[in-house]
Parts: structure tokens; sequence; C-alpha cells
């Protein structure tokens, strides 16, 4: 109850507007939002390469109606692209990109649009000597979001997908894009999606997952570990043993500000962990999915404002 109320508070815009007029908010949020401008968003990476970690960078901003505003979006990732690469950061740092950011959802050739915006992003990647990641969304974009990463990957093989376990239809989805060269993220899901298309409860989304990494790790392509379940991240191992994967045939990712001392421990140990970065203004949508992941996020964010009020 408490995660589907405040992931309908990240929908709606009068509670957006009273969020963000806090100012004890902002303090918050920078827990998980790294930075605010494309330079901050490079030394948060250096400081996390600093510590042996690998770096997704997701320029905050999604649910574009305008093409103006999705045209700004590929130019602030371009920058950042060319940023990552003047700065030598490329080879351990790529950028996640969400499709209704650049365009899937105007009116008129969406789909359209946010092909050729993300074309752009992949050239400025490859340019860069980096890769991308297309996020997904919620249950009715997956269909338009993987028509447009088949279509990417005829040009850019490398571009990857990612997948939310607590959809019904993933793991096929899993299946169908378990080979070779492919790069898969797969985390739990962050959207309230209804019971006809998406699991509800937990211990299933768990089982879904697991499932889900077998397909994956006994694939040919490259499986990325979403989760800060300490339990799922020791099944990803062992499976990955069991499969004869190496470290560098899979990888976990984690979100900044989230277990930050079991992301150093896993790089320690000698496995690749990728850091999700999330850099930008249009950080509410975002914050508020983090806070409805779990419960501990939101205490930290009511203690936080308790404590600074």
């Amino acid at each position: 109850m408490l995660r589907t109320a405040l992931l309908t508070a990240g929908r709606s815009e009068s509670v957006r507007r009273l969020v963000e007029a806090n100012p004890l908010t902002r303090p918050v949020v920078q827990r998980f939002v790294a930075a605010a401008t494309p330079q901050e968003a490079a030394a948060a990476t250096r400081r996390l390469r600093e510590q042996g970690l690998h770096v997704t960078l997701d320029r905050l901003g999604e649910d574009t109606l305008d093409s103006g505003q999705a045209a700004e979006t590929v130019a602030g990732y371009q920058e950042m692209l060319r940023l990552l690469a003047s700065e030598g950061l490329a080879q351990h740092a790529e950028v996640s990109v969400k499709l209704s950011a650049v365009g899937q959802f105007l009116p008129a050739d969406g789909e359209k649009i946010a092909l050729d915006n993300a074309r752009l992003i992949c050239e400025a990647a490859q340019a860069a000597g980096t890769t991308v990641t297309l996020d997904m969304e919620d249950h009715t974009t997956v269909d338009s979001t993987l028509s447009i990463l088949r279509d990417l990957r005829v040009d850019f093989p490398w571009v990857g997908a990612v997948l939310q376990a607590y959809l019904r239809r993933t793991e096929q989805d899993c299946r169908d894009l378990a080979g070779e060269g492919s790069r898969v993220r797969l985390c739990k899901g962050a959207y309230a999606e209804p019971a006809s298309v998406a699991y509800q409860d937990k211990s299933e989304v768990d089982r879904s997952y697991v499932r889900c990494l077998k397909i994956l790790m006994q694939g040919e392509g490259y499986p990325m570990v979403a989760s800060h379940d300490p339990r799922l991240v020791a099944i990803a191992g062992e499976l990955a043993a069991r499969a004869g994967r190496g470290a560098d045939d899979f990888e976990y990712q984690m979100l900044f500000g989230i277990r930050p001392d079991e992301q150093r421990r896993i790089a320690e140990e000698g496995g690749k962990l990728r850091v999700y970065v999330a850099y930008g203004d249009e950080w509410y949508g975002y914050f508020m999915r983090r806070l409805a992941e779990r419960p501990a996020n939101l205490a930290f964010f009511l203690r936080s404002l308790a404590t600074r009020g």
C-alpha cells in the first residue's frame, strides 16, 4: 500500500511542486542523485573509479512531450559522453537512456523520433569508446523499447537493455535476449503495475528474478545483475560460477547511495560492480521510486527532514 502510494505521488504534479519547494528536501535527495551538471557527474564518476567501481550515468528526465526538450536531452548526453572521453573515463563509464526522455511518447511519430535520437546518443557513445543501455519504464513501453533496441543493435550491437523481473512476460524476453553479444540488466522493477501483467508478492518477484537470471547466465550474452538484495547477489555469484563465467563475463549493478560498503566489498573481492549514477535537476520521479523501493529509504528521508527541520 505504501509503495503504491509513493509511486502514485511520483506521478502527481501537485505533490511534485510541494516536495520540490521544500528547502529541506534537496540535501536528502543528494543521497540518491549524485550531481546536477555533467561536470559534477564526471567528478562523481572519477571518485567512484578511485574506489574500483564502474559507472552508468542517467541524465534525469522522462515523459517528454516536447520535441525541443527531447533534443535538449540528446545534446546533454552528447556533452556528457564528450566529457567522459576527454577526462579518460569512458572505458569505465557508460550512459543509461530512458526513451521517454528522447521522444518515445510524442503524439506524432514518437517511436521514430526516439529511435533517431537514441541513434545520435549511440553514435556519440561509440565515438567516446563506451556503450549505452536503454532503461525500461512501465509495462506499456516494453514492446516499443525492445523494438527500438532491435533497430539500434543493427548498427550498435553493444546496446544494452533492461528487463524487469516483476513482469510476467520477462522470462520469455530473457530467452529472446540471451544471445551472443547481448547485454541485459535484470532488475526487479520500480513502477506500479497491475496484477494482470506483474507479480505483486515480493516472494513471487524474487522467484521470477532467479528464473530469469538462470536464463541469462546460461545464455551467450552479458548479464548485468541489478539488485541490492544480499540473497540475490549471492545467488547470482553461484549461478555465474555454475555457468563457467568469470569476473569479466557478468557484472553487478547497484544504485548510487544504496549499500556503498557492499559495492566496495564486491569490487575489492574481484567482482565487477557498476554504480547507477543519476544526475540533473529533473530528480523528482526518480527520487520517489527510490523511496518506494525500500522502507529504509523512506525512513531515512523522514528522519533527515525531522533532523533538518
